[in-house]
């Protein structure tokens, strides 16, 4: 039995493995990647690799093995990851794995913005396959805003069209930890969690703290989701993804992403990382002090 992840490399992939390797001894995990130069620095640390690619559903045939409890990373090709997931959880059923999580989105069924849509059939396909399962339905990152902070002071303002909704954020690694924990633990077989942090805070609460930790005045600009998406578009970002981002903050001012049922703390066994401490995290990088 192996704990298997797969889309190891990227970002939310590392630190699940970084949390793995807390718990149980490298040789127990198995990391799946497209690129093998890109999983060199875990085969050095002992971790085995396995190279498959979710849109190649032969090079799938060979990645699990009867009783791995496997973590399916959700893709990021917008359009295809139905597909894609789809043949991680044949290729998983056929195999006979003991246990298969997958990073879902808050609410689940429920959520109605464009985002949650192959999330919600990549649920019903993994339900309809008679895997034993569990849907780890993540909510935002911190990342997503922190991670966006040198654009933030260079423009001087947080710019978004989520009105004055509330959004139950958590910090990657929190997210990372809870999928590790559910992997190496026991009874989270067909389980649903509904992933969130503690507090649900507002864009213009983002706003005031930034503006306290860095000691400028940085207002929240809130826009139509038309004009928020159009200068998405202005500043780079591909059409497609910035109607999806600002899709997705219309339903933060519909309040579905400030759901706070406390299941991640729980998993955890301690409370979430505050925003605040994210945001200061953030601003520790070079050129953002």
């Amino acid at each position: 039995m192996s704990y298997v992840i797969t889309g190891a490399t990227g970002a939310l992939g590392r630190l699940v493995i970084e949390a793995l390797l807390a718990r149980t001894a490298p040789g127990e995990i198995v990391a799946v990647a497209r690129d093998r130069a890109k999983a060199a620095d875990l085969a050095a640390r002992g971790v085995a690799v396995r190279i498959a690619d979710y849109g190649r559903p032969e090079t799938l045939r060979d990645t699990f093995a009867a009783g791995d409890r496997v973590l399916l990373i959700s893709g990021n090709e917008a359009g295809r990851r139905l597909a894609q997931h789809s043949a991680v959880i044949d290729a998983a059923r056929d195999a006979g794995v003991a246990l298969l999580a997958y990073t879902s989105v808050l609410g689940g069924p429920a959520a109605t913005f464009s985002i949650a849509e192959e999330h919600i059939a990549t649920e019903q396909a993994l339900l309809a396959s008679g895997v034993p399962y569990c849907l780890l339905r993540n909510g935002w990152y911190h990342e997503n805003y922190t991670g966006a902070l040198a654009g933030t002071l260079k423009t001087g303002a947080v710019i978004g069209s989520a009105d004055g909704g509330r959004v139950a954020s958590a910090a990657r690694r929190d997210y990372a930890e809870a999928a590790a924990e559910v992997l190496t633990g026991s009874g989270h077989e067909d389980s649903v969690y509904e992933l969130s942090g503690d507090t649900a805070w507002t864009m213009a609460e983002y706003a005031a703290e930034v503006s306290r930790q860095t000691g400028r005045e940085i207002p929240y600009r809130d826009l139509p989701e038309e004009r928020y998406a159009a200068l998405m578009t202005e500043a780079g970002v591909p059409g497609p993804a910035a109607r999806m981002v600002a899709d997705a903050d219309a339903a933060i001012a519909r309040g579905e992403l400030a759901s706070t049922p406390g299941d991640l703390a729980r998993l955890l066994g301690r409370p979430t990382t505050p925003l605040a401490d994210a945001i200061a995290d953030a601003l520790k990088e070079p050129g953002l002090s």
